[in-house]
């Protein structure tokens, strides 16, 4: 097949040279909820048209290989005082698969365990493209799963206005859940 960036004949979707060249992350923050740190690995500019394959057969790959390159990394690196979960926002299947499960699938490690299944929406409401104020008149409604586990890392795709993991975070609060802090592949207001 051909590198779908370079067009160069390759064993993957996107070439090892592209993805060294393009997929290295960096580490972007900001702060939701005061101070629950959202950590982000690109800037939206350079993957948005990768993230537009989210509901196609071919964004299972684009997202597979975006986690192993940043989720994958980071989680291998984490460290920390006890053993914690990680829990996707809405890994509901669509197309075929999850793209959020994608995402917590590769946080696999030594101090994380990814959780399924555990925080679903039960607004199917789409906010792609939508404003603050469309966001806020039309919250997830997200319901919780029950699980033992007290400390959690939130996962997501895409944060843009930040109201989805604070609709999650004040859910799994309210349950005696401690977000430590949540990871997304971007970060919409960074360019």
């Amino acid at each position: 097949m051909r590198c779908l960036m370079c067009e160069n004949l390759s064993f993957s979707h996107i070439c090892n040279n592209c993805q060294t060249t393009f997929l290295t992350p960096s580490l972007y923050r900001r702060k939701i909820l005061g101070d629950i740190e959202v950590i982000s690995f690109y800037k939206y500019s350079d993957i948005k048209n990768l993230l537009h394959t989210k509901h196609t057969d071919l964004g299972y790959y684009m997202y597979t290989i975006l986690a192993k390159n940043s989720l994958e990394k980071f989680a291998a690196q984490f460290s920390y005082t006890q053993h914690v979960v990680s829990i996707a926002i809405d890994d509901t299947l669509s197309s075929g698969y999850s793209h959020t499960a994608i995402l917590n699938r590769a946080l696999k490690s030594d101090f994380i365990t990814p959780k399924f299944n555990k925080l679903r929406a039960k607004n199917r409401v789409t906010y792609s493209g939508k404003s603050r104020e469309f966001r806020m008149l039309n919250p997830r409604n997200f319901e919780l799963k029950e699980f033992k586990e007290k400390e959690l890392i939130l996962v997501d795709d895409i944060v843009t206005t930040g109201s989805t993991l604070t609709q999650a975070i004040k859910l799994l609060h309210s349950n005696n859940k401690n977000t430590l802090f949540c990871l997304s592949l971007t970060d919409a207001s960074i360019k």
